[in-house]
């Protein structure tokens, strides 16, 4: 199973903070290299690092791509057809699970899912965050909004994001402090409506979908 350390921020990063900023700098990261054979031949090298103090979870994905694309702008428009990576977490080993799901552009799709279960391309069962949960989920981006048309040629981007626990707590229930904790979670990177699409994960997957909580990995929550 892979596994990740979350470690405990004495400052927390900036909303425009680098990967190898000072904060970001020393946090150790994840690759997202377990690309799906359906992927074709396109496979963006992409990796991720996790933060957190009282308040939230802090996280940054850097990705060197190619055939880059963002036309999606919307809160819970279908950001997985762009340019797009993603962070899936489950808290708490009884309940449901979290998809955030960013393009490159910071747009974001985000639900609580309860029952994973497949039915013509949705899951069966999920809570739709509000439009105030977006708002206090912060991201930041190095590309605009709109990448239309696509950026064929090689561009590193990154997507930074901190998701404040009370936001996870309101659907998922009381957290408690998290420090010691162990929690189950998945890295991606997709898109699906790019040229050259591709789906990539941190955690292998048996077959090409992303709502797998039993293929997931452990996050584990450093001591403060």
């Amino acid at each position: 199973m892979k596994k990740y350390k979350v470690i405990f921020a004495k400052q927390p990063p900036e909303m425009d903070s680098l990967w190898d900023g000072a904060v970001w700098k020393n946090m150790p990261a994840l690759d997202i290299s377990c690309y799906r054979p359906e992927s074709g031949l396109h496979r963006p090298e992409t990796q991720a690092k996790l933060l957190y103090d009282r308040e939230c979870i802090y996280g940054i994905f850097r990705v060197n791509d190619q055939h880059v694309r963002s036309v999606h702008t919307g809160f819970q428009s279908e950001v997985f057809k762009d340019s797009c990576v993603e962070f899936f977490v489950q808290p708490k080993a009884t309940g449901g699970y979290f998809n955030f799901e960013f393009n490159c552009g910071g747009a974001l799709l985000a639900s609580y899912i309860t029952d994973p279960t497949r039915i013509a391309g949705k899951v069966r069962e999920f809570i739709a965050l509000t439009p105030e949960d977006d708002l206090q989920i912060k991201r930041y981006h190095n590309l605009p909004r709109i990448v239309e048309p696509e950026i064929t040629g090689p561009i590193v981007w990154f997507l930074g994001f901190s998701i404040p626990f009370a936001i996870l707590g309101k659907y998922a229930g009381t957290l408690d402090a998290v420090s010691g904790q162990v929690w189950r979670a998945n890295f991606y990177k997709c898109g699906n409506d790019t040229s050259l699409p591709h789906w990539g994960s941190w955690s292998p997957l048996r077959e090409l979908n992303f709502h797998l909580p039993e293929n997931f990995g452990e996050i584990h929550f450093a001591p403060q």
